[in-house]
């Protein structure tokens, strides 16, 4: 069974869900950044940078688990 993590944000009516393997982290930034830069949907920059620090945290929580 393969591990599936889920990144969502919810902004006014809208609702952004981004679910991804372990490893496809670097995949999932680029699809923030493509979609920040769009200006036809209302995700933007800044949703991409409080969205990138939760994976980034996650990883950390993570990594200080394996240590320990």
């Amino acid at each position: 069974m393969s591990v599936i993590r889920q990144l969502s944000l919810v902004k006014g009516d809208e609702r952004f869900v981004f679910r991804y393997q372990p490893g496809q982290e670097a995949d999932v930034i680029d699809s923030f950044a493509s979609m920040a830069a769009n200006q036809s949907n209302e995700f933007d920059w800044f949703d991409a940078a409080v969205l990138s620090y939760q994976m980034g945290r996650r990883l950390e929580t993570e990594l200080d688990q394996v240590a320990t």
